[in-house]
């Protein structure tokens, strides 16, 4: 896999790329749709009961799993935490006045602020870390004891066709697959082992297969050409590419979109771990 997909640490996120992001929540959250859908309803399940859960959202991005938690529990309050001002804002003016989500500005491997939370979700927030044991072994100090931690990752970038569609394109050495990027939690048996290391118990994943939804519209090819040339390691590569190398890309991301347009949509085969553990 390129190098590119290095390109997403935590203290990135606090800059130019969570500006971008923010700019496109949209057609981000349309990627996850199915993935956030997954993780509201695992803990929707978990949480049937409970009167008033406090919920924390390690990287919540622009919100959505968010908002989505609040909407699935009507007596939830959550509480999303995120390193870049820009999709802080962007959830925020999603979330208007309402009373139940409130979002805050800040790094989940060191925030003091509040503890006592009933649950921490993580919608693909969590593998970014520059140590990920001792991220995850902070973040569980937020937590009352017994809580569940349930997160989602990204599995195998071979069975994310989007991914490997996009290395293959780019090209490049393999990096590290333990890096902190996109698909520094693929490995199963590593993340049970960081889990276990930060002190969280009984870590369990569960595979989940979607559609990765990248273009739709009145020209799906058009908005997914668009998509990736802002969001990913593509936009990267676009940026820095001259000449005839950029004229190469530009006409290779043409034809890995136009190979995935079926129904007016262009939809890549996804796949990602739903994992819980116990605090």
């Amino acid at each position: 896999m390129s190098d590119s997909f290095r390109y997403m640490r935590a203290s990135d996120w606090a800059g130019a790329i969570g500006e971008t992001w923010a700019e496109e929540w949209v057609r981000t959250d349309r990627t996850f749709a199915p993935v956030d859908a997954a993780l509201v309803a695992a803990i929707a399940a978990l949480l049937k009961g409970v009167a008033a859960p406090r919920i924390l959202d390690v990287g919540c991005g622009a919100g959505q799993t968010s908002l989505s938690l609040a909407g699935a529990l009507p007596g939830a309050h959550v509480t999303g935490i995120d390193l870049s001002p820009a999709l802080v804002a962007a959830a925020q003016a999603r979330a208007g006045r309402s009373p139940r989500c409130r979002f805050v500005t800040a790094d989940a491997s060191v925030w003091v602020d509040e503890r006592g939370f009933d649950l921490i979700a993580s919608r693909h927030g969590v593998m970014f870390f520059d140590d990920p044991v001792a991220a995850l072994a902070h973040i569980r100090t937020r937590a009352t004891p017994d809580a569940p931690l349930l997160f989602s990752c990204f599995r195998a970038p071979a069975l994310n066709a989007w991914a490997s569609g996009l290395a293959k394109l780019i090209g490049g050495p393999a990096p590290d697959p333990d890096a902190p990027g996109p698909f520094a939690f693929a490995d199963e048996t590593r993340v049970a082992a960081l889990l276990t290391a930060a002190g969280w118990r009984d870590p369990q994943a569960s595979p989940l297969d979607f559609g990765y939804v990248a273009g739709a519209g009145d020209d799906p090819a058009a908005d997914a050409i668009g998509f990736f040339q802002r969001i990913g390691p593509t936009a990267f590569a676009m940026r820095t590419a001259e000449g005839a190398d950029r004229q190469r890309l530009r006409d290779g991301l043409d034809a890995l979109v136009r190979d995935h347009l079926t129904d007016g949509h262009v939809v890549f085969p996804a796949a990602a771990w739903i994992w819980s553990a116990t605090a």
